[in-house]
């Protein structure tokens, strides 16, 4: 049986507010391929903002959508992929990451996030009377599907960007060689 050639091509799933979009960013000057990010994709595909889509159509027509977008840009050349915190809460999404390239579970506590993300306006699923424990709910809700889809996980609590950036680097180098036998 003859495997597909190995393509490199990073993916970052994790909590909103873990990071993923600067990580992914840095990640692509570094290994000097494309960086895209899911959620920038579908606004530009809806022409305008998710939170306002989100309110709209509902979580339902964008999760669609979302689906849509992930099949699009997880095959084609390489590129550095930061996906949307909910994207592993479909099966179709969470397999098409996991077979597509080699996703990177960037982990951080509901706590640490509530203090990056307590100001945040954006986010639609944290516009709530009680955000920690909404981050605590998603945590609880996301946690094991991260994990399904991840090839590795990094906690991001007290790592600098330039330090994720180098242990996902060292990481893929050594699954490089694996993925071409």
């Amino acid at each position: 049986m003859t495997r597909a050639p190995f393509v490199l091509r990073p993916i970052l799933v994790g909590m909103p507010g873990a990071g993923k979009s600067t990580v992914a960013r840095q990640l692509g000057r570094r290994l000097n391929l494309p960086f895209v990010d899911t959620d920038a994709a579908i606004e530009a595909r809806i022409g305008g903002t998710i939170r306002h889509f989100f309110e709209h159509e509902g979580e339902d027509a964008f999760r669609d959508l979302e689906e849509q977008i992930i099949a699009e840009l997880t095959g084609g050349a390489p590129k550095v992929l930061a996906t949307g915190g909910g994207t592993v809460l479909r099966r179709a999404n969470r397999e098409r990451l996991r077979t597509s390239g080699t996703v990177i579970y960037l982990r951080i506590s509901p706590e640490y996030l509530f203090r990056r993300l307590r100001k945040d306006t954006k986010r639609p699923l944290l516009q709530v009377a009680d955000p920690l424990e909404r981050l605590h709910e998603l945590y609880t809700e996301r946690d094991p599907l991260y994990r399904e889809c991840a090839h590795f996980t990094l906690d991001t609590h007290g790592a600098s960007l330039p330090m994720l950036v180098n242990r996902i680097t060292m990481q893929l180098d050594l699954m490089q060689p694996a993925r071409r036998r």
